[in-house]
């Protein structure tokens, strides 16, 4: 027995079996001599219910969510060789292996409207994230996935070239800049040295500020969405230990209170079986005296 073999015993459960099936594992593996195992499944988390959900179609429906991440991994290598034709095809595509292996990861699952969202998140996150793809395959999600970036869609049309005549840089005022703009780099390339150095160095310290502040700009942004990430992963950590403890401790109360009665039950019974006892030992009192005293009379 290993801790792979375990962890896809113990994610194709129920969340209300989880806890329970988890103690009798690590009780068998630390029975079995093997304490570094017993440790490593009582770390097992606990699945969500959305998340089960998931690992469940894993188990039940893998062809179909084979075909969802196939079509995930069509969608992001059209995304990255900007193939605008791919990615129509490949997004009409996703919309309907989406809502179909969205309808079975939900269905006999008994999900709330939240759950079912959750679903929905995290299967649109293996569509787009590899990383997400990996995690899904594996079946044993214990919180259900989000992905923070852009989806892939598909790219911008080319803006087409403009025609000549009326409406052509020449006899625009597009063309008029230009000539402008090549008569003053003509004037700088007559100027002295100097001149063009003075003219140039204002233009690149404002350039030079301005690429300064876009990359603060930039490092805040990434900072403060890092923080948000950070703060929601958190949340959802605590959300989910907090549900597991809450399932452990309704557990505990289940079994403390069947325990506590089977002991009310028992020490009934011994208050029943002491008086018995005591009666018993005043007969054999009254029974031992009025022997003794038959005796004397038959030996006088």
């Amino acid at each position: 027995m290993d801790l792979d073999e375990v962890a896809d015993r113990l994610y194709g459960l129920p969340p209300s079996e989880f806890t329970a099936a988890r103690a009798a594992e690590a009780r068998a593996a630390k029975d079995a001599g093997d304490v570094r195992l017993s440790r490593e499944i009582g770390r097992l988390r606990k699945p969500t219910v959305s998340a089960w959900a998931v690992n469940r179609a894993v188990r039940e429906h893998a062809d179909d969510l084979r075909e969802l991440l196939a079509v995930g991994e069509e969608l992001r290598r059209a995304w990255e060789a900007h193939d605008a034709g791919a990615l129509t095809e490949v997004t009409r595509r996703r919309g309907a292996v989406s809502e179909r292996v969205a309808r079975l990861v939900k269905e006999d699952a008994g999900l709330s409207a939240a759950a079912a969202a959750e679903v929905d998140r995290t299967l649109d996150a293996a569509v787009v994230d590899e990383g997400a793809a990996d995690e899904v395959r594996r079946g044993r999600l214990v919180r259900p996935l989000e992905y923070s970036g852009f989806a892939p869609a598909p790219a911008p049309a080319a803006r087409p070239a403009p025609a000549a005549g009326a409406g052509s840089p020449e006899a625009s005022g597009e063309g008029r800049a230009d000539r402008r703009r090549q008569e003053g780099e003509r004037a700088d390339r007559e100027a002295p040295e100097e001149s063009r150095a003075d003219r140039r160095a204002p233009e690149e310290s404002r350039a030079e500020r301005k690429a300064a502040a876009e990359e603060r700009a930039r490092q805040q942004a990434e900072a403060r969405a890092a923080r948000e990430a950070r703060k929601a992963q958190e949340r959802v950590e605590a959300e989910a230990a907090y549900l597991e403890w809450r399932d452990a401790l309704a557990e505990a109360v289940r079994e403390h209170d069947k325990r506590a009665e089977k002991v009310a039950r028992l020490e009934r019974k011994l208050t029943k079986a002491q008086k018995r006892l005591r009666e018993s030992e005043q007969r054999l009192e009254v029974a031992r005296r009025e022997e003794r005293h038959a005796r004397h009379r038959l030996e006088s």
